[in-house]
């Protein structure tokens, strides 16, 4: 049996190539939309994809089933658990086997039995795998999707939170408490590969290691060690990260089916005199270049997310309803746009030359990044308007004087909140994030844009005070 790990650091996302080696095929779980590693993959080992699985209808990237459906004809395995709101609607028009709690399929001499793990969402399963053609009679591990991870287990409130769906979260804690108590009765030897790592939103707490087993899950996962039903909720639903508004999209992306990318060529390059137009329309200009280049000298009007953060923060910030105009240098265009489709954002247009846009003279605004000691006494007395960005349990741990707080990913509603006139000085963590916050605030018409360069970290570093 030939078992390969792809991991996607930018989405802390991880899929897995499972192949039976005697008869050289494979199948895909819980595949990303780029699906040429797989078929990279699939050439290095001489094998040839013939499925592949979701263990549900994801929430944060755009599932690559159907690509792989289109590209080699893989035969798609899907959930059939749930009600009617939570069915693959494109799986029809493929070669497919939907899969209830039980349901068995086979790639060459593997197996693979369905296992019934709701509460993240309503038809999520899980893949329990045997190798047969080793001579195996009991199963080696199993592929949990957002069901377990490592020291933690996935979230249920993502379907009231990011796609509004009402009065799901404690039903879908509870459901997540039973089916815990079937996981519970799994070999302890049992390998357990889930879909996330560190980072992902779709739990908290998530370990940074690839795998894990059931019986160390059992030991020291701390949501494994509730008894009580009530107790088990009230811990889950407490302290969740901020659920991601894009969510809802991937959502409803996945459930009716992505549309196919194949062999898509990058977008057209477009004459910089159309820019000015373009925001003088209200259209999305992205700005994907470092937060450091953009904040020397930027066009005005447009958002900056850098190409390390854009998996993450583009799927809060960009409108998926608008068309989308990026301004780039062509050597990092690809991957932009490759990254972008990642979380389903395909309407990218057009495309600026940066060195062009700069040329032309265009670039004409910057933002200031300062240091903690430079800003210390305007923060301290409240001189200027201080916003923190950052998660709420990044807030209610520590934070500056002053300050007030809006998470980032709801800024673009509530900039006006704090664009009053006074100088803004912006601040997360390490001044990552921070810095397309400037960039959202100046493109929403704040005049004077401070970035608290090494954020919280170097304020506290300094010895500058803080509030608990």
């Amino acid at each position: 049996m030939l078992l390969k790990y792809f991991y996607d650091d930018k989405l802390a996302h991880a899929s897995y190539m499972v192949g039976c080696q005697r008869t050289g095929e494979a199948v895909i779980i819980d595949a990303g939309r780029d699906v040429q590693q797989y078929l990279d993959a699939a050439t290095k080992e001489e094998m040839r994809i013939v499925g592949a699985a979701d263990t549900h209808i994801h929430a944060d990237y755009v599932s690559g089933a159907r690509e792989l459906a289109e590209r080699v004809g893989a035969k798609l395995y899907v959930s059939d658990e749930g009600d009617e709101n939570w069915k693959y609607e494109f799986a029809a028009a493929y070669n497919h086997q939907l899969l209830k709690d039980g349901d068995i399929f086979t790639i060459g001499n593997i197996k693979f039995e369905t296992f019934y793990s709701p509460g993240h969402t309503p038809e999520h399963i899980s893949f329990i795998l045997t190798d047969m053609g080793g001579g195996a009679d009991k199963p080696m591990g199993i592929f949990t999707g957002d069901f377990i991870f490592v020291g933690s287990i996935g979230r249920p409130d993502l379907l009231e939170k990011a796609a509004g769906i009402g009065n799901t979260a404690v039903p879908g804690a509870y459901q997540q408490f039973e089916s815990i108590q079937r996981f519970k009765q799994l070999p302890d030897y049992l390998q357990v590969w889930p879909a996330h790592g560190a980072g992902s939103a779709c739990g908290k707490g998530l370990g940074a290691i690839p795998s894990t087993t059931v019986g160390y899950e059992k030991m020291f996962n701390p949501m494994l060690q509730y008894d009580n039903p009530s107790e088990f909720v009230e811990a889950l639903l407490d302290g969740q990260p901020e659920a991601p508004r894009y969510f809802a999209v991937m959502k409803k992306v996945n459930k009716e089916g992505p549309e196919v990318l194949g062999e898509r060529p990058l977008p057209d390059k477009l004459a910089v005199t159309e820019l000015e137009p373009l925001l003088a329309a209200d259209q999305m200009v992205l700005d994907t270049r470092s937060d450091a280049a953009f904040a020397q000298a930027h066009l005005p009007g447009s958002l900056n997310i850098s190409l390390k953060n854009l998996a993450v923060w583009s799927g809060w910030l960009v409108d998926y309803h608008k068309p989308l105009y990026l301004i780039s240098t062509p050597s990092e265009l690809a991957e932009a746009v490759r990254v972008l489709a990642k979380v389903g954002i395909d309407n990218v247009v057009g495309y600026f030359d940066a060195n062009e846009v700069a040329a032309a003279g265009l670039m004409s605004q910057s933002y200031e990044v300062k240091r903690p000691q430079e800003v210390a006494e305007q923060i301290l007395s409240g001189r200027v308007t201080l916003l923190d960005i950052r998660a709420e349990s990044e807030w209610n741990e520590a934070r500056l004087p002053n300050a007030c707080h809006i998470m980032l990913g709801y800024l673009p509603q509530r900039a006006d909140e704090v664009i009053n006139g006074n100088p803004i000085v912006v601040l997360c963590r390490t001044g990552n994030r921070s810095a397309i916050a400037a960039s959202l605030l100046q493109a929403q018409g704040a005049q004077e844009v401070i970035n608290l360069a090494g954020g919280i970290v170097e304020w506290q570093q300094a010895g500058l005070p803080v509030e608990r």
